[in-house]
This record gives C-alpha cells, sequence and structure tokens, in this order.
C-alpha cells in the first residue's frame, strides 16, 4: 500500500482557509441575524447521532449517503448527519413540544459518503429553515419568501424558482391503483425522464387510455406560468386531490408574481426529488452558471410522527459553502484593520493592548525572534510610543 502525503485530504473533503473562512463566518452570523428577525429559532443538533433516528421521515432517502459507525459504549448503530431536517424535527416534536406554530433554523457540517455528480463536496455546511405545527399555504409561502431573503442577502444575484407538487403524482398514482412496486418503478422512469421507458412500462400497467395519457404528460408539464392552464386541461379526469394541487400551485405563483414581479418562476410537475417523505409543494432555487439547485424545500408533513408527534411542517435548506462563493463579490467580511503591537511587557502597552481589543480592534502582538513585519503580517496600524504615551499610526 502507497504511503499517503500527510497533508493530503479525502477526496470530496475540504478545509477552509483564513480568508474564505472569514467570509463564511460573517455570511453564517449575518444569515442567522435575518432568520433571527424573522422570529426562527437558533437550534444546534449532534454531529453523531442514532442511525435509526437519522433515517426516520426525510432521511430514508439518504440512507446511502449516511456513513455508519458502531458506538464503543453501547454497540448500538450509530450515523454522521448526512441531513440535519429529522434531528431538526425530533427537537420541535419531543423536545418542545409546543401546540403552537415553532420556527426554527439550524447551520452546520454534515457529511456525505459519496458527492454529487455537479458537486464533489461531501462536507457541505447547511443551512436552513424549518416551521413546525401550521399546514396552510401561508406557512409555505412564508419559508419560500425566507428562502429569497436568505439569497437576497448573501448577494445571489439572478435567482430563479422552481415549483412543483409531489401530490399530483402520488394522488395519480392512488387514481390508477398501482401497486407499491408499480409506483415506484414509475417514479425512477420519470425522475429520469426516460420517455422510451415511460412508454413501455405504462403499457405493462394495462391501464385505461385517461391515465395512461395524464402519465405520459407529466415529463412534458414543465415551464412558464402558461403550463398550469396546460395541465388543468390534460389533467381534466384527474381526482380532486390533483386539482387541489394545481390550484394550490397557481396560487402560490400569483402571490409570488406580486410580491417579486422581477422574479423568473416555472414549474415541473415531474419533479419528485423528495417524494418518499414530501407531502405538497416543493421548490428549488436556481441561479445562472450553477448546474444544480442552490437551495431548496417543500412541505412534509407529519415527519415528527415516529419521535411521538405528529406536525405539519415546511422548510428549505442550502449549502453555506456555496451561497459564499456565489455572493463573494457582493458580501464581504468586515475587515476593521489589524494593529501590529511591539515585542514588551511595559504595563503601559499591556493596558493599551487590552483597551484596544476590548474596544472590538485587532491587535497582533510580535514574538520574540519571528520573522516578518508588520506589513508582511497584514498589518494596517503599527502601535508606537510617542512622549509617553502608545498610539496607533497607520501604515502608509
Amino acid at each position: 500500500m502507497l504511503q499517503k502525503d500527510p497533508w493530503l485530504l479525502p477526496d470530496g473533503i475540504e478545509e477552509v482557509l483564513p480568508e474564505d473562512a472569514k467570509s463564511l463566518e460573517s455570511l453564517r452570523r449575518h444569515l442567522l441575524d435575518v432568520f433571527s428577525c424573522w422570529g426562527y429559532e437558533l437550534v444546534i443538533p449532534p454531529f453523531i447521532d442514532y442511525l435509526d433516528s437519522l433515517l426516520t421521515g426525510s432521511g430514508r432517502d439518504l440512507d446511502l449517503q449516511t456513513f455508519k459507525l458502531t458506538d464503543q459504549l453501547s454497540g448500538a448503530m450509530l450515523g454522521i448527519r448526512s441531513d440535519m431536517t429529522p434531528q431538526v424535527a425530533r427537537i420541535d416534536a419531543h423536545n418542545l413540544k409546543r401546540e403552537w406554530p415553532t420556527r426554527l433554523c439550524y447551520v452546520g457540517t454534515i457529511l456525505h459518503t459519496r458527492g454529487d455528480h455537479l458537486e464533489k463536496s461531501r462536507s457541505p455546511m447547511q443551512i436552513g429553515a424549518e416551521l413546525y405545527g401550521h399546514a396552510g399555504q401561508e406557512s409555505d409561502m412564508e419559508i419560500i419568501r425566507l428562502m429569497l431573503e436568505m439569497l437576497a442577502h448573501s448577494g445571489v444575484l439572478n435567482v430563479h424558482l422552481d415549483l412543483g407538487h409531489v401530490g399530483i403524482y402520488r394522488a395519480l398514482s392512488q387514481q390508477a391503483g398501482l401497486t407499491e412496486a408499480q409506483e415506484t418503478a414509475l417514479f425512477d422512469v420519470l425522475q429520469r425522464k426516460a420517455i422510451t421507458e415511460l412508454h413501455e412500462l405504462l403499457a405493462s400497467f394495462a391501464l385505461s387510455a385517461q391515465l395512461t395519457k395524464m402519465f405520459l404528460a407529466l415529463p412534458e408539464l414543465n415551464g412558464g406560468l402558461p403550463i398550469l392552464a396546460q395541465a388543468q386541461q390534460i389533467l381534466t379526469h384527474a381526482s380532486a386531490e390533483v386539482k387541489q394541487a394545481l390550484a394550490d400551485l397557481q396560487a402560490m405563483a400569483e402571490q409570488l408574481s406580486r410580491l417579486f414581479p422581477a422574479l423568473p418562476i416555472s414549474f415541473d410537475l415531474a419533479e419528485l426529488r423528495g417524494y418518499h417523505y414530501h407531502t405538497g409543494i416543493v421548490f428549488a432555487a436556481f441561479a445562472p452558471g450553477v448546474g444544480r439547485e442552490i437551495a431548496r424545500g417543500g412541505r412534509y408533513d407529519n415527519i415528527g410522527a415516529v419521535f411521538g408527534r405528529a406536525r405539519p411542517a415546511t422548510g428549505f435548506s442550502a449549502d453555506l459553502k456555496l451561497l459564499t462563493v456565489l455572493g463573494k463579490n457582493t458580501i464581504t467580511a468586515e475587515h476593521t484593520g489589524l494593529i501590529f503591537a511591539p515585542l514588551g511587557n511595559e504595563l503601559s502597552l499591556e493596558d493599551v493592548i487590552r483597551d484596544l481589543r476590548a474596544q472590538g480592534q485587532a491587535v497582533l502582538q510580535q514574538l520574540p525572534g519571528q520573522v516578518g513585519n508588520a506589513q508582511q503580517l497584514g498589518c494596517t496600524a503599527v502601535l508606537v510610543k510617542e512622549n509617553q504615551s502608545w498610539v496607533v499610526k497607520p501604515l502608509v
């Protein structure tokens, strides 16, 4: 076995260097303040958890993405979180147990066993917000607006919003009387938009001509607002649940267009990501030049049932590292300057350095025998003694 260089990192695992770390931390603090202004309370779930807790509800789709290990104390199977949503749902259902709507937010590193085919990182920093305890469209709207606010504060420009509704496919499957195996097979084909396979699969199901036509139309029902009118015509023989889902999308689009007249909105009625746990409207935000969504979310009612308390829920998440990269030309960390203090043990010098730091100023004190002068160390000012007093003088 070849010896690896000790400075190499595993594939998809990266370290963040000082300048980028400063931008990342600045944006983290700023966005948490934004969430707080909307009434969202910060929670910090554990990095490692029982595997069963991590793979419940929304976590089921992440089984293959979750690192698994054995607890040396209990012998139980543990997992390193690959998504924080199930943990936040547990906090709402089991720890807080409120009767009223609860708004929670979070930020922290998650870990994936493999990287996305478009994004090789396996250690995103997930940031998101969840609203529990309200089943109406108003909470969906609040969450989408907060996501757009987050992107605006991150400095991401030209955002495009994509809307869908998993209830359409779920209701059509129920109307067609599909077995679980048939529904899963059809789901896979629709996700890949494999039209030839879709025709062959539907033919093997021996469905009515009306239902076959509706399923075949789903991959084509994507585009701007006129798609909803087209969908209402094509799905005219669908169940009441399908028609209600289309009406919900129409109402959501109209309200968003009124609030954000410059926001491009599109629809994809075959978008079923998160189908196994989402229950209603789903959404994703895109930006030019990025081949995948930069934030996504949706409604996932009753996620807390496994934790003893089923509650309506809706939320979104994003990768803070990606947001920092996309918005780094607009959002920058505050630079207050760095003061270079000389080596010395005079009490007057120590008092001045302590006072400057207490005022929020950054002071770097010289070390014995060190290499590098004030400018090389990135300092913008120096602390010098003049007439028995210490004064800060800017570097020219």
